[in-house]
């Protein structure tokens, strides 16, 4: 390489590829549970944070974690969120332990600008996040799905693309019946899925959905109010089987 190429090679190829790592191995890492609260790996992008709209080059900006839902069957436990700042949403993130919560990792790759906020466990292979993009209004509701217990993650739209909505409820009632309620912002919209999730046609009128029954999972914020505790029921007690702090990051450019 000649020399004067060094230093354009440096800024262009060089600083790319770390950045490409350091998100890789902020999606990959394994979070190892010694009974303090976890902290989720966050690579401060400068890209990503400009295209949320968040300046940290006078003042750092805090990158905080909200847990959504939680979901288990026997040793599996799913924690859906997502990664924002002050106003903003940056990343959608899907928790994953296959132990009972002594480990956890990310199962599916974060999406930018997205949030998932519900999950549905249906079996020891199959199970569904639901969410939506934030910004700059709740938008493109979508399915992730995973037949395979967990291994891989499929995307899956509802609705047209650009259409406004989140995702307010869903339920499968088997391994591909299910239906979704989703708010556009001025009505409820109804889809019905009889392909597991992989597509969704729109209906005039919902089935009955399943009431709502008393989980034996929950997910909300600590005492202290610097953590996110999942907890299980234990006869009429809670137990944490893992925690998360809140803040994730302190960002400056």
């Amino acid at each position: 390489m000649r020399p004067h190429l060094f230093p354009l090679f440096y800024r262009c190829g060089f600083v790319s590829l770390l950045t490409a790592f350091s998100v890789l191995a902020q999606e990959s890492s394994i979070l190892t549970n010694r009974g303090e609260p976890m902290r989720v790996p966050y690579a401060c992008v400068e890209d990503e944070l400009q295209s949320a709209g968040m300046s940290c080059d006078d003042e750092p900006c805090p990158i905080y974690l909200e847990l959504s839902a939680v979901a288990a069957n026997g040793n599996k436990i799913l924690v859906a969120g997502d990664l924002h700042g002050d106003s903003a949403t940056l990343d959608s993130i899907l928790l994953q332990s296959d132990d009972a919560g002594a480990t956890w990792k990310e199962p599916a790759g974060r999406m930018r600008g997205d949030a998932v906020d519900q999950l549905q466990i249906f079996d020891a292979r199959h199970a569904w996040a639901a969410g939506e993009t934030q910004y700059p209004l709740p938008r493109d509701p979508f399915f992730l799905t995973t037949t395979d217990g967990g291994a891989s993650w499929t995307q899956h739209a509802v609705g047209e693309d650009g259409a406004a909505g989140s995702v307010q409820r869903f339920w499968f009632d088997s391994l591909t019946h299910g239906e979704v309620i989703v708010d556009t912002g001025q009505d409820h919209a109804i889809y019905e899925s009889e392909t597991g999730g992989e597509t969704w046609k729109r209906q005039s009128v919902a089935g009955r959905p399943p009431e709502l029954k008393d989980s034996d999972w929950r997910v909300g914020p600590s005492k202290d109010g610097k953590s996110w505790q999942i907890e299980k029921r234990a006869g009429e007690a809670w137990s944490v089987p893992a925690s998360f702090l809140i803040e994730v990051a302190s960002c400056k450019i």
